[in-house]
């Protein structure tokens, strides 16, 4: 795909962003969308969103995404992070972005630029003490700004179940150690 062609996809997806940020419901009268994401993420993952923080630290060729227990001695939460943040990364590998659409929707800022160029994106999974992380690396700078526009959705979404990494600009307090590993 070309980058004027890549460029396009991300002018379309960050419009389409301003229309749902600037949504104050969707799913039904009076339910916010951050519930509306929390019931569908329900659905998706099958660890517990109150028992865990998803943790966005985006960088100039991507960033990475964890997903951490509160409790890091709760063992079926660590399990249960690990094993879906494996089959994410195996899908995103494949150019398979179905769950975070489901929850967060087809128009999900970045999301269409993440479809047309997944080639051009190395995903890579790895354990954590507490969790398991996703990292997403690539050379297109464009693609690099879809990722980030993707965290930025993801981390709008999730509200006070999600924070940002140190490398993107904002420490968060009660996660820090595992945004330096």
């Amino acid at each position: 795909m070309s980058d004027r062609r890549i460029a396009a996809v991300l002018a379309a997806a960050a419009i389409a962003g301003l229309g749902v940020a600037a949504a104050v419901t969707f799913g039904g009268e009076g339910t916010s969308r951050q519930e509306v994401v929390a019931q569908r993420g329900a659905s998706v993952m099958p660890f517990s969103l109150d028992s865990t923080t998803h943790v966005f630290d985006k960088d100039p060729t991507g960033g990475t995404q964890r997903v951490v227990a509160h409790d890091p001695g709760d063992r079926t939460e660590i399990r249960l992070i690990r094993q879906h943040l494996r089959e994410e990364a195996a899908a995103f590998r494949r150019g398979e972005f179905a769950d975070p659409a489901s929850i967060h929707g087809d128009d999900m800022p970045g999301l269409a630029a993440l479809n047309a160029g997944f080639q051009r994106i190395e995903v890579r999974f790895r354990d954590l003490p507490d969790g398991a992380e996703i990292t997403y690396r690539t050379s297109d700078s464009l693609l690099a700004a879809a990722i980030g526009a993707w965290f930025d959705a993801q981390l709008n979404d999730h509200g006070n179940d999600a924070s940002q990494g140190e490398h993107s600009g904002s420490k968060h307090s009660s996660h820090s150690a595992h945004s330096q590993q």
